[in-house]
């Protein structure tokens, strides 16, 4: 099927007795192959034989119309020997919030070139083609559906589940008029072609066009609704006007054609319950896109664009308008036309993810032929299935605050994926970054990098250089070699589960790791702590240092990494250890990390050990961190941090996991087991349990955040649980107390904040009904760019970068 591009009515002069209805039919029929020759457009037509085969209601006459009445809201099924409306017409369906299915059973296609309407839903199912005239008129209160493919009876009657269409009819849906819905959907379905050069409007649901032999029609109130189960290589074009909350075009097997024209062809605008969103998707055929497509949020914030197909192609004219547009292929060459639409959309602020699959048999490869300059801050990333390169002579360039993301073996696999650059890396002047990820068995090459010498890394980036490039850990094995080259940068390919394997730590006190390790969101699950011996340097002693990483140098930063881990030790052996799911000792930066699952040294006799659930020594930078592990020991135990010395900083951070202290502990602390650095904007909500004797009572003791504390706490809280000899902030103390910090007196059981040393107003202890109040938090910043949030029906405030990091 050649690219149906529709003419304008101007352009084709109109025969004798020819109508404008007529003209815009010989339109639509030229562009599907099909025939309407005996489509009556007179005046006078109407529905005819129309007869209730489930439900009930009442078909009647009015004028130049009809009005089927179909009481209470119910659900009913028509069958008819015909079904159009003339141009000075009128169907009027009174359903109420209903459901009507209207089922052509002759053998003429539906002309609509009249006015057709209903209270509630209506469905149009004719396997000979529907055709909406540029006079004709649908409007209705909830879903609207035109279709050649059938339904069944029963399931529509029922009302609820998805409904599955079917048929054989190679015939076809078109738009030439105006369709719209004030509060459901549009559904224009055909297995042959859908084709829309009028208007359709569904502001408060989706207007979704798919081809194919088998459809699945969902409910959704928060996103698209139809998919092709069975493809028909059918082509769905559009070359009207879309506006709707969300969008679909599905052709699967088929051709998708955005053709262009003035202005904006394709808006999405979003509700309350739907993101602005728009699917094209096409995943084993075409998809040609020349018009502009926009998608925003009912905020006003920039929504999604989806392209899926097996072959992309862009016409002069393409653009998204959107927040960001994720476009999906086997295989790829950036070309001139595609250049330029990927340049209009970035200019646009529109970020763009360009991924190719390796699908169909395809190399997977991404090229970029063609140069790619913008402005502003949209990024780029394109990932592929296996290489990506830059060819001779080509540029890609930003002028702003964009980023660039060049992403080889974008599944993980391990396939030797290669970042290969003949071209020119351009961000002199840009203050973004760029990145390069290729496979630790593939290879970089970095060829013509510019950089702007007053760049600065981002706040809370974690960055060191404008430019980096880093070597995929997609394997258990990949993450052991992480040991053999322990200066290198590493990204996390994919999520990887070691199956309880005990690995052995990255880094010890001699060697340690002084990379960047970059989890990219993924996470590393179900491994056993491993150790390595390295002298602490502080008791002069031989220490094993547990965790993920072993130890983590002052030149070291791991970032967005997620990890689940364990360990339960019994031997008799450990003296002088830390332990940490992340970290044994960390005197680097940790950032946007998270760690899960438990740490259990009550059995046996390890006797000095500091545990906690994140790191268990910390000399350096924990920010924005949290763990949510349960850390059972013997020694100095906390729920994020152990020991938190002179030099470290723990910023923006906040444990929940449970934490119990053993007989020679003498308590532990909620957030850390020892504080001598700081302690800044951060939060505590786990239990907190002493399990040994305190006699005498001035021994032990337990506090929501730090169980013993000689350096600066500030703007922090503690809400969970200490049991036995309680304190609300900290058990001893020895230095003043920001009186920013805050405990909640009910449900962590402690009257006040501090058991011995200088202590906080008794004003600081607060109820759950206070701690629930940003207002019971002076000085705490809750702006919209603050560090604080207190979601409706919070009990007490999250950080708010939480939000963005559930």
């Amino acid at each position: 099927m050649s690219d149906p591009e529709l003419p304008r009515p101007a352009r084709r002069p109109l025969h004798r007795g020819q109508t404008n209805g007529g003209l815009w039919l010989a339109v639509g029929i030229s562009l599907i192959g099909m025939s309407f020759a005996h489509v009556p457009l007179t005046a006078g037509v109407l529905p005819q034989g129309g007869t209730y085969v489930a439900g009930a209601g009442a078909i009647a006459g009015q004028g130049n119309g009809l009005l089927i009445t179909q009481p209470g809201s119910t659900r009913g099924v028509i069958e008819w020997n015909s079904f159009s409306v003339g141009r000075n017409n009128s169907v009027t369906f009174d359903n109420g919030s209903g459901a009507t299915l209207n089922r052509v059973t002759g053998g003429s296609p539906s002309a609509i070139l009249g006015r057709l309407s209903a209270t509630g839903s209506l469905y149009v199912i004719n396997p000979q083609g529907i055709v909406v005239g540029p006079s004709g008129v649908i409007s209705t209160g909830d879903r609207f559906v035109a279709s050649t493919l059938d339904i069944c009876d029963d399931a529509f009657i029922k009302g609820s589940g998805a409904l599955k269409l079917s048929g054989n009819a190679d015939a076809s849906v078109i738009n030439l008029g105006r369709i719209s819905s004030s509060g459901g959907d549009v559904f224009l379905i055909a297995r042959s072609a859908v084709i829309n050069a009028g208007a359709v409007s569904a502001p408060n649901g989706t207007a979704e066009l798919a081809a194919g032999g088998q459809v699945l029609l969902q409910n959704s109130a928060s996103s698209r609704q139809v998919f092709v189960q069975t493809g028909s290589q059918g082509a769905v074009v559009n070359r009207g006007r879309i506006t709707a909350a969300q969008i679909s075009l599905q052709a699967a097997d088929g051709n998708v054609y955005a053709l262009a024209g003035g202005g904006t062809r394709i808006r999405a605008t979003g509700t309350a319950s739907r993101e602005g969103h728009v699917w094209l998707v096409a995943d084993s055929g075409r998809i040609k896109q020349s018009a502009k497509i926009a998608a925003t949020n009912a905020d006003g914030s920039g929504g999604t664009v989806d392209t899926q197909a097996a072959h992309l192609a862009f016409g002069k004219d393409a653009m998204v308008d959107a927040g960001q547009w994720n476009l999906s292929t086997p295989a790829f060459t950036i070309d001139d036309a595609a250049a330029h639409a990927l340049q209009r959309s970035l200019n646009a602020g529109t970020s763009v993810d360009l991924t190719t699959t390796g699908a169909n048999e395809a190399t997977g490869d991404l090229a970029v032929a063609s140069s790619l300059r913008w402005s502003g801050p949209a990024s780029l990333t394109l990932a592929a299935y296996h290489e990506v390169s830059v060819t001779t002579d080509a540029t890609i360039a930003n002028h702003g605050a964009g980023n660039l993301i060049l992403r080889a073996d974008a599944s993980g696999i391990g396939n030797g994926g290669n970042v290969t650059n003949h071209g020119t890396l351009d961000w002199s002047a840009s203050t973004g970054a760029v990145s390069a990820l290729y496979d630790m068995n593939g290879s970089y090459l970095a060829g013509t990098q510019r950089t702007n010498p007053e760049w600065a890394a981002a706040e809370f980036s974690g960055l060191v250089t404008q430019i980096t490039s880093y070597k995929l850990v997609n394997s258990l094995v990949d993450l052991t070699n992480v040991a053999s080259d322990l200066a290198s940068n590493y990204a996390l390919g994919r999520n990887i589960d070691a199956g309880a394997t005990r690995l052995p730590p990255i880094g010890s006190i001699n060697l340690p790791f002084t990379g960047q390790f970059d989890g990219a969101g993924h996470t590393i699950r179900n491994f056993t702590l491993g150790a390595v011996p390295g002298d602490h340097g502080e008791r002069g002693s031989v220490m094993g240092a547990h965790g993920m990483f072993g130890v983590i140098g002052s030149a070291g930063i791991v970032r967005n990494l997620n990890l689940a881990g364990s360990t339960t030790e019994s031997t008799s052996l450990i003296q002088f250890a830390s332990y940490g799911v992340l970290a044994g000792v960390n005197y680097g930066t940790v950032l946007f990390d998270s760690t899960a699952g438990s740490i259990n040294l009550m059995t046996g006799f390890n006797y000095v050990t500091y545990s906690g659930g994140l790191v268990g020594y910390n000399y350096g930078l924990i920010q924005r961190s949290s763990s949510s592990v349960s850390v059972a020991a013997q020694y100095t135990v906390g729920g994020l941090v152990g020991d938190n010395l002179a030099m470290g900083r723990i910023v923006q951070s906040y444990a929940s996991g449970n934490v119990t202290a053993g007989p020679y502990s003498g308590g532990g602390g909620g957030l850390a087991g020892i504080n001598g650095g700081s302690v800044a904007q951060s939060y505590a909500t786990g239990s907190v349990r002493y399990i040994g004797s305190c006699p005498g009572g001035n021994s032990c003791g337990s506090a929501g955040l730090v169980q013993s504390n000689s350096g600066t706490i500030s703007e922090s809280f503690a809400v969970g649980p200490v049991l036995q000899r309680p304190a609300g902030i900290v058990a001893f103390n020895s230095v003043p107390i920001s009186t920013d910090v805050f405990w909640n007196t009910e449900t962590t059981l402690a009257p006040v904040a501090v058991l011995s040393g200088p202590g906080l107003p008794a004003s600081n202890g607060l109820t759950t009904a206070q701690m629930s109040m940003a207002s019971s938090f002076a000085s705490y910043d809750f702006g919209p760019n603050g560090t604080w949030a207190m979601p409706a029906g919070a009990s007490h405030p999250i950080l708010r970068w939480q939000l963005a990091h559930p």
